[in-house]
């Protein structure tokens, strides 16, 4: 089949490899526009860009296409079968969802129709959903809200970071994109409209909120650790300096005496410190100084002599 390809991120390029290996004439990769990345902040281009240069395929950069005449007829010039998008980041508007044949099949990394939006992965890890997948999805001019065509589930655990995560779908959605255009291909794909029960929206991520709240119990901040982890990064604070926070456990509820304050460091170990929080206790396994590598916290920061300092 003739295909464009809209992707961005690192997540995004699985699924390009994966039409390629099938045997798909990618005719052109939609990116967004280079942007600044990195520590240095540089200006990049996106993981799928660089992809796309390294199997030599040409790439188009537009920073919009609603509204865009310029673009939409260079699409409509490159007469697609199909249009496969997998975390573009821009929204497509009508005009565009008309041009491919089989019109556009989106990749999203969710179960639909919960966690519609911007940040399911994070988000998913962050409601405490035991499991989560990946929806084939033809696009509509709606948010998320297409027709269903294949979907397939993963599950999540308490160990399971939103990078880890993101990984499982993003292999898990390229193997379900090929069987998906097969199906396209051979007029055998059923649609399934998304039900009206069970809708949620994965609001884009906020670097405000990826504080942590010593005043909540230690199940919910576990979970705020692995679903900004990497990013934005769950940090806090300790004697004025910002810790990242990459891994924890949250053990049996266990209350200390009301003279131990929320975020109070009670115990450390060869691997770990333990936190009171507002109900229970919290292992900090793993913390990150700024420019340094993630280690396990007595190791960065020392031993004992934390032990009754409390972290904001």
């Amino acid at each position: 089949m003739r295909l464009v390809f809209a992707g961005t991120p690192a997540f995004s390029v699985p699924a390009l490899d994966a039409l390629i290996e099938a045997g798909h004439q990618v005719v052109a990769v939609y990116t967004q526009p280079d942007r600044p990345a990195g520590r240095g902040r540089r200006v990049q281009p996106s993981p799928v860009a660089q992809r796309a240069a390294q199997l030599g395929l040409p790439t188009s950069r537009p920073d919009r296409l609603r509204g865009n005449d310029a673009a939409l007829a260079e699409l409509a010039r490159l007469q697609p079968d199909c249009m496969v998008v997998v975390a573009y980041g821009l929204i497509l508007p009508q005009a565009v969802l008309d041009i491919p044949r089989l019109g556009c099949l989106n990749i999203h990394a969710s179960l639909l129709p919960r966690w519609r939006g911007a940040a399911p992965i994070q988000r998913a890890i962050l409601a405490g959903d035991t499991h989560t997948g990946v929806t084939i999805m033809r696009m509509e001019a709606g948010l998320d809200t297409g027709p269903m065509l294949l979907g397939d589930r993963i599950a999540i655990t308490p160990q399971t970071t939103a990078g880890e995560l993101q990984a499982q779908l993003a292999t898990l959605g390229a193997k379900l994109i090929v069987t998906a255009l097969r199906g396209a291909q051979a007029g055998t794909l059923v649609e399934q409209v998304q039900p009206a029960d069970g809708v949620t929206y994965a609001a884009k991520l906020d670097k405000a909120e990826a504080r942590l709240d010593w005043n909540l119990d230690a199940i919910t901040l576990r979970r705020c650790i692995h679903g900004y982890n990497p990013a934005p990064g769950a940090w806090c604070e300790l004697h004025g300096e910002r810790l990242k926070v990459l891994r924890a456990e949250a053990p049996a509820p266990a209350a200390q005496n009301g003279d131990v304050a929320p975020g109070q460091i009670v115990a450390a170990d060869a691997g770990a410190w333990t936190v009171q929080c507002g109900q229970s206790l919290l292992r900090i396994t793993e913390l990150q100084r700024p420019g340094g590598r993630p280690g396990a916290p007595p190791i960065i920061l020392g031993g004992s002599s934390v032990v009754g300092r409390v972290l904001a």
